[in-house]
């Protein structure tokens, strides 16, 4: 009980007790705590703790009491069955004890609530509201006589279901998303609000503002090769729930999809960066610089054979939250896809964790794909959450089986919910970052919905340099771990930054569309020390910055009384509208090399060109995105109208993404009506 319990239960006026029942239910109690006692021969501390199939005894009992006491507190014209009970002479609190003890002793289920039966047992019911109903059929006889409640049938419900919170690892915002909407609640209106129904995780963050060039003419970020972001809007948008602002990072929904950009000529520097400059589809009086990376994989092709050996950890979350379909075995189906990708010398090991963690496979090659398999096959959810003992086993383990000058990486597979064992947030974040430094790299592969923690996935995966990824089918998991498995696994760059001075003599505004959570000072791009984003084998990076040149009738901030606004350009400045640097390290480097290339006027991509279909689809996709977060620039932009820019520049779609996309947008637009 809580103060609130204790002040309710003070105030209250003790009813006229029927000697009759007090003494049925005391005996029905001591009968039940005999018989369980015989019965079970089992400890209290053997029971479960804190899981999503097995909640903590004492959470069960909290809700119990407060659902009395709630009801007893009311006005007598307020009150529920259970009051109702009471007054009438009943005694609640053997009852109570009876429950409490049956709870303490037998693993109850958390999508269930205890109910005495005839023979002084347990048996388990779904909701508090069936509770309130049933404990008062056992109250409320006119004789005293405690009867049991009729038996109701218990439906296993594969339904996301609200999970325990205490000792969460990260301390952020909480954004709630329905875990069951009806039909008619759309998934895409910013006007609606989502109810608090599930405990999922968003790092919240503000929209970019347009700049002034003038006042600020230099933008810094790090970038990010993370896609987590989009799979997840698909999954909310197709299950048509409705969804949270801050689950849309737009960068990782353009980043999704993979572009045309050219590749470095020689395999020293691994990538090139390529800038153009395409009319803006929802404003035509500004511009969008696009600018794009492509990175050399050397894991295709006939560079294959020289590719490192790989050292995986695979860490997975086996515990009760992970059983429903779309968790474990997902998972499980998707992590035999990996196995494919892996040369026959690459080694394999298994952690998994629940209630506390356990080694599966140390080291098995990959060649041994049956038993790799078989222990896959064997997993079974159950038990709590104790993620942290878990990250600390597998880095052992990367440590024992390290290759040195190959691939040393942790595969971490959850729903995102540590519940157990998580005692100071900074400290496991320090570890991850501690391994990355030596050379061993996490990433984070998220499954399933109604407790995911997507912003623990983000903080873990980025301080590990590695990558996030959402995985919702068996069709993304063939995308992140089949067709990106050289992305997904090799690294190429490390502490990628981008840094880009616009001309104010060109270019009176601008606005970076999203990275919002990747934003660096300007002084930390020459900073070696600061960490940024990495880059893996064949991934492409894009940016877009909505730039407003000078002279437009879109510019938004008045010119300064005291400034001057319109600086005279340099004679070598005058076809330049910016300036842009990128700074990466070599894996095993710890200084950072520098490209630089300015951006002119005449970057635009040639009409009907690859580049140029692949600049207005990244505009698609972005324009998704910010109306999704109810950005004020695209509310005259259509749904209709992204969808037709997206499917009049699908291009070359080999694996089906970009028509995806484009019926995702039309499915949008139909919701949205």
């Amino acid at each position: 009980m809580n103060d609130i319990d204790l002040r309710n239960l003070a105030d209250l006026q003790s009813p006229p007790v029927n000697e009759t029942a007090r003494e049925r239910a005391l005996h029905a109690a001591m009968q039940a705590f005999e018989a369980s006692a015989v019965d079970t021969g089992k400890e209290f501390l053997d029971s479960t703790q804190g899981c999503a199939d097995q909640q903590r005894p004492t959470s069960t009992i909290k809700q119990m009491w407060s659902l009395v006491m709630n009801s007893l507190s009311k006005p007598a014209w307020k009150r529920g069955p259970v009051a109702l009970a009471a007054a009438s002479g009943i005694v609640v609190l053997p009852v109570a004890s009876l429950v409490a003890w049956n709870v303490m002793e037998q693993q109850i289920q958390p999508d269930a609530v205890p109910i005495p039966t005839a023979n002084g047992r347990l048996r388990q019911v779904e909701s508090e509201s069936v509770l309130v109903e049933e404990l008062a059929s056992i109250a409320v006889q006119p004789d005293g006589q405690i009867v049991a409640a009729p038996a109701r049938p218990r439906q296993k419900s594969f339904a996301p279901q609200p999970q325990p919170r205490a000792q969460r690892l990260m301390d952020s915002a909480v954004q709630p998303l329905a875990a069951a909407p009806s039909p008619t609640m759309l998934a895409v209106n910013p006007g609606l609000q989502a109810p608090p129904a599930t405990g999922e995780r968003f790092e919240k963050f503000n929209d970019n503002v347009v700049t002034s060039t003038a006042e600020q003419p230099v933008s810094t970020f790090s970038i990010d090769v993370d896609t987590a972001s989009y799979a997840r809007v698909r999954a909310a948008i197709n299950a048509g729930n409705l969804l949270p602002k801050d689950m849309v990072r737009v960068e990782e929904m353009i980043n999704y999809f993979d572009y045309a950009y050219p590749l470095p000529e020689t395999r020293g520097q691994p990538f090139k960066p390529t800038a153009t400059l395409i009319q803006t589809p929802w404003n035509q009086h500004t511009q969008l610089l696009h600018i794009g990376i492509k990175g050399f994989d050397p894991s295709v092709g006939a560079d294959a054979a020289e590719r490192p050996d790989t050292n995986l950890v695979f860490l997975l979350d086996v515990s009760g939250s992970m059983s429903d379909a779309n968790k474990l075995p997902l998972l499980t189906k998707s992590f035999k896809l990996l196995l494919r990708q892996l040369k026959p010398s690459d080694t394999v090991s298994i952690v998994t964790y629940a209630g506390r963690s356990a080694t599966v496979l140390d080291s098995v090659k990959a060649s041994d794909r049956a038993t790799i398999i078989e222990a896959l096959d064997r997993l079974q959810a159950g038990g709590s959450t104790a993620g942290a003992g878990g990250i600390e086993q597998a880095y052992r383990l990367a440590e024992k089986n390290f290759i040195k000058d190959g691939v040393n990486r942790v595969i971490l597979a959850t729903d995102g919910d540590f519940n157990v064992g998580v005692s100071d947030p900074d400290q496991l974040k320090d570890l991850i970052s501690k391994k990355r430094k030596s050379g061993i790299f996490l990433s984070v592969f998220g499954f399933g919905q109604g407790n995911y923690n997507d912003a623990l996935m983000q903080s873990l995966a980025q301080n590990g340099n590695g990558q996030a990824a959402y995985i919702d089918s068996l069709s993304e998991a063939q995308k992140v771990l089949v067709e990106e498995a050289g992305g997904s696994l090799f690294t190429i760059a490390l502490d990628v930054k981008i840094q880009m001075e616009f001309n104010p003599a060109k270019i009176a505004e601008y606005r970076l569309i999203g990275y919002e959570t990747r934003a660096l000072q300007r002084e930390d791009f020459n900073n070696d020390k600061v960490d940024a984003g990495e880059i893996g084998a064949g991934h492409t990076v894009t940016a877009l910055y909505e730039i407003t040149p000078m002279g437009s009738p879109a510019v938004l901030n008045s010119p300064l009384r005291y400034g001057d606004d319109t600086p005279a350009p340099s004679e070598a400045s005058t076809s330049e509208i910016g300036f842009l640097k990128l700074r990466y390290k070599l894996p095993g480097n710890s200084t950072s090399k520098l490209l630089e290339q300015p951006v002119l006027e005449s970057d635009m991509p040639k009409a009907g060109s690859v580049l140029e279909r692949d600049s207005q689809f990244a505009a698609a996709v972005a324009a998704f995105g910010q109306k999704l977060r109810g950005q004020p620039a695209l509310s005259d932009f259509t749904y209709r109208q992204i969808a037709d820019l997206a499917a009049a520049n699908r291009g070359r779609d080999d694996h089906g993404h970009r028509t995806n996309f484009t019926q995702l947008v039309r499915l949008t637009e139909a919701l949205a009506q």
